[in-house]
């Protein structure tokens, strides 16, 4: 037993003072009331224990002689509420003269209640709702601007975790962002938040970081994003997945010269059918699905002529919108099935930004920058907690990738 634990047996109640105060209840208050047994021996011990932490602290005893030179002394005592099972009690909680004294077992308590307040934070929970909540369960009355100020200890880790190092070959990148709605010169403005995710060479996902836009155009300020990528340690990508964004391929070649870009299929689908009404689409979708569910590119390049030929003619348009970006839609073809099948859609990052959007949908607007980004990054935190395991197959899709890549492979 530790000299802590037996410090706290020595101050539980004995079972003959348990004993005694059983024999004098009447009734189920007099045991469970907020002035009933439990609640004045559970403070009682407390108030004892707390006393225990000061004379550790002083080094001395309470009347004890010696202590008188110690160049600190006790001074008396300050009330606290602390939530019983009966309700609200008050503790006395002594102090000292010099104001030095930091009750661990309150300290504790308050850095506990911190935790809670960032994690309800993180789930998405304003201010005021935290505040209630906080009332209802533990009884505690704490401001919004106090609950802000908590949160506000945070940012140090935001900024480390945005300028981390990162490892300088990823397999794969995702690119994607969300919108948000963000106060800026007196308006509110619908921004753009630009988010990359990783996988590593052990097939572990990894999200790199949140960059907030600028308003301006968007293939310009990808291409400050991957710089950062590159300032912050990454030397090589293999493959990266992204949406349609005019500029997209550029950007990420820029400065990835040797990357693989492939555009996702699922925005391609999705765009394209805007030019198809509603009676056609069943048939269109089936022909397109011979393209991209082919089994090797000539074989779609060749059903994407016969989706001219039978579509073209009335919907023209969707069919130019394949084959302008055919070279972008079709890399996957050069991958088996178990890479394939991780990069032809940028679904992974958008998995990612439905729980992000779950998080954020309370949110009328932000006011500054700096709030958007701790709440993504302590949204990203527990969100990412679960990512423990390496993507399926992982093992399997290392070997492939070794093999296509065998000149850009780390040894």
């Amino acid at each position: 037993m530790s000299k802590k634990e037996k410090e706290i047996q020595a101050h539980m109640p004995s079972a003959e003072e348990v004993a005694r105060e059983l024999g004098k209840a009447k009734s189920i208050d007099d045991f469970y009331g907020k002035d009933g047994i439990f609640s004045r021996l559970f403070l009682k011990t407390i108030e004892e224990m707390l006393e225990a932490e000061l004379t550790t602290e002083l080094g001395y005893k309470r009347y004890e002689a010696e202590g008188r030179n110690s160049g600190n002394s006790r001074n008396g005592y300050y009330t606290r509420k602390m939530r019983t099972s009966g309700g609200d009690a008050e503790i006395k909680v002594p102090r000292d003269r010099n104001g030095e004294f930091q009750s661990a077992l309150l300290q504790k308590n308050s850095n506990e209640i911190e935790q809670k307040i960032t994690a309800m934070y993180a789930k998405g929970m304003s201010t005021r709702d935290i505040q209630e909540l906080l009332t209802d369960l533990y009884g505690i009355d704490v401001s919004p601007e106090t609950i802000s100020v908590i949160i506000d200890k945070v940012w140090p880790l935001v900024e480390g975790w945005q300028n981390r190092p990162l490892a300088p070959v990823y397999a794969m990148l995702y690119l994607d962002a969300i919108h948000i709605k963000l106060k800026r010169d007196g308006r509110i403005d619908n921004v753009a938040v630009y988010n990359v995710l990783g996988i590593d060479l052990d097939g572990h996902r990894e999200i790199l970081g949140h960059w907030v836009g600028d308003g301006g155009e968007g293939a310009n300020f990808w291409l400050s994003v991957v710089t950062d990528l590159q300032n912050r340690g990454v030397q090589d990508v293999f493959i990266a997945a992204i949406d349609g964004l005019t500029g997209f391929k550029e950007a990420i070649q820029a400065v990835f010269p040797q990357t693989k870009v492939q555009r996702c299929i699922i925005h391609q689908i999705r765009n394209s059918l805007k030019y198809v009404v509603w009676k056609d689409r069943k048939a269109f979708v089936a022909d397109l699905k011979t393209v991209y569910q082919a089994a090797t590119r000539e074989e779609a390049q060749s059903n994407l002529s016969k989706l001219e030929q039978t579509w073209s003619g009335k919907y023209g348009a969707a069919v130019r919108s394949w084959q302008n970006n055919w070279d972008d839609l079709a890399t996957f073809f050069e991958f088996p099935k178990e890479i394939r099948r991780l990069i032809y859609t940028t679904n992974t990052v958008e998995g990612y930004h439905r729980q992000l959007r779950k998080v954020i949908k309370n949110k009328g607007s932000f006011p500054t920058e700096q709030a958007v980004r701790k709440l993504l990054y302590l949204a990203t935190m527990d969100i990412t907690k679960k990512w423990t395991a390496p993507i399926q197959n992982w093992p399997l899709i290392l070997n492939q990738l070794a093999i296509r890549f065998e000149d850009r492979f780390p040894d």
